[in-house]
């Protein structure tokens, strides 16, 4: 008999579509009981500014590979936001979540060097506030689809956690979550249209929802002028190569804490994959079951780069003019107060991702601006909503 969470995600509505991606009438409300697994990085901005883009990404997807791997399913709603991540978790796994979650902030500190911050947060306290964490899902392909989220809930789960609310207890030193998949190899992406832009759009003080709606109708329509959204991965998938830093973190990931030995075979078995992968790239011919084509294909396919959490999150990569484009709309919508954003431009694209097995169509691609990104755009719009009348 199947239970009535498995029955909610089973339930949920799918969008074919992005556009309609602003229309709350079409999203569920996350059943009582529930909680909101969160977590980012305590001034990711500074390690941006110290060139650590990689390792803010890899935290942030490591928040989602650690409690995803410690529940025993990668079916619950999840977004991805550059430096952390949000996670709906069932009311009879909460504490699994919350485990996981403090062996996440362990091994960040421990291995990345970082400081996770990390909360759970009930919808129950969300609802007492007048918000709500409505789901839906939107199909990337015919093999992944990915959680949008709605009704203001996670935007104010997330803000409670940053005043120090809801905080959990990191693990004590050592302690390692399960990041089966976690893998960070490939090289920044460059643009191939001019610019890869980081956005974030949230209603604005009017609290106007139709002039929102057709705000985020507009960005969304100007991105796709080139017909793929600006999709800042090309359809044949990114071009081969591999970041050293990539390797280190993920099979840092994957081994015991500061055993040597651990740490040794597991990156020569990251590096033997990678050699490997890379002589079947240049083949271009299937082996066994793997057809390296179809799989760089299915990167792109697969990929997480435009969303809805609250508001619209997106990295594309666009030419100037359609740049200019986007700027103007988004600066006449913040001027008559429909929406707050931020933007951040850069050269390139940066993607991490969770691949449970190379020879299974459900791997996930997170992308990110390689300069900075989602963070830097966030801390935009937080100026922008500071400086607000």
């Amino acid at each position: 008999m199947i239970s009535p969470d498995d029955e909610f995600l089973k339930n949920l509505p799918v969008f074919l579509h992005f556009e309609d991606v602003a229309d709350p009438t079409l999203y569920r409300a996350l059943p009582d009981g529930w909680a909101l697994a969160l977590a980012d990085v305590i001034d990711s901005t500074g390690a941006i500014d110290a060139g650590r883009y990689k390792a803010v990404n890899m935290a942030g997807a490591g928040v989602i590979s650690g409690v995803l791997n410690a529940l025993g399913r990668h079916d619950l709603p999840f977004v991805f936001g550059g430096d952390g991540a949000a996670i709906a978790i069932p009311s009879q796994q909460i504490e699994a979540a919350r485990e996981a979650l403090s062996k996440v902030q362990s091994w960040v500190a421990d291995d990345i060097g970082l400081t996770l911050r990390a909360a759970i947060v009930p919808v129950s306290a969300i609802r007492d506030n007048g918000l709500d964490v409505r789901v839906a899902r939107l199909k990337a392909s015919p093999d992944v689809s990915y959680a949008m989220f709605s009704g203001g809930g996670n935007h104010w789960a997330d803000e409670q956690m940053k005043q120090g609310a809801f905080l959990i207890q990191q693990a004590g030193k050592g302690e390692r979550p399960d990041l089966t998949g976690l893998s960070c190899r490939w090289n920044p992406i460059k643009a191939t249209q001019g610019h890869v832009v980081s956005i974030i759009a949230l209603p604005g003080p009017k609290g106007d929802e139709l002039a929102f709606r057709e705000i985020v109708a507009e960005i969304v329509a100007l991105a796709n002028e080139d017909g793929r959204g600006g999709h800042p991965i090309p359809v044949e998938g990114p071009a081969l190569g591999f970041i050293r830093e990539g390797l280190l973190l993920e099979a840092s990931a994957l081994s015991a804490y500061r055993d040597r030995v651990s740490q040794l075979r597991n990156g020569a078995w990251v590096m033997f994959q990678t050699v490997l992968i890379a002589v079947l790239y240049a083949l271009k011919k299937p082996v066994g079951r793997f057809d390296p084509i179809q799989y760089k294909r299915a990167v792109a396919s697969n990929t997480d780069f435009r969303k809805f959490d609250d508001g619209l999150k997106m990295t594309v990569d666009v030419d100037g003019e359609r740049l200019k484009k986007i700027k103007s709309r988004l600066e006449g919508a913040a001027r008559e107060g429909i929406c707050f954003y931020g933007l951040h431009e850069q050269d390139t694209a940066l993607m991490t991702c969770i691949v449970p097995s190379p020879l299974s169509k459900d791997h996930m691609h997170f992308v990110d601006g390689g300069e900075g990104g989602y963070a830097r755009a966030a801390t935009n719009l937080k100026m922008q909503m500071a400086s607000a009348p």
